[in-house]
């Protein structure tokens, strides 16, 4: 994993090293957790309001189920830092902050200017997400 890591928060980035899924119900002392592609994300939500960072690992760019875990833990309601780790493209950046994502620790340097204007290509989006645009359907029959 790389040291830059691109944030869209206004607080300071959480330091504490993250578990697994599987140890963290054995360690209650843990405010960090990383989940990969097999886990659950819904077997985070009692300990929401704990929790001050959750990893989504995307081991492959091929692989989506992370996008579903951001949206569930921000439905859900959890405000703590959100970071996709692993094989993040920065064409996949817009994608991932629409689902709830706010930090992102690619496993290969992105360039930072490119990251930027890959989260403000797109003006309009067409679904609705969690992180407060509203659809342009929404916005024509307000």
């Amino acid at each position: 994993m790389v040291e830059t890591q691109f944030r869209y928060r206004a607080d300071e980035p959480v330091a504490d090293p993250a578990v697994t899924v599987d140890s963290f119900a054995e360690q209650t002392n843990a405010l960090a957790v990383r989940l990969e592609p097999g886990d659950d994300a819904r077997d985070l939500l009692p300990y929401l309001e704990r929790l001050k960072l959750i990893e989504v690992n995307f081991p492959a760019y091929t692989d989506g189920r992370g996008y579903s875990a951001a949206r569930i833990l921000r439905e859900a309601g959890y405000k703590g830092e959100l970071r996709a780790v692993g094989d993040v493209l920065v064409d996949q950046l817009a994608y991932m902050r629409r689902c709830g994502f706010d930090s992102f620790a690619p496993e290969h340097p992105l360039n930072t200017a490119d990251a930027e204007a890959a989260m403000e290509r797109y003006a309009e989006v067409y679904q609705p997400t969690v992180d407060g645009r509203a659809p342009v359907w929404a916005k024509r029959h307000g």
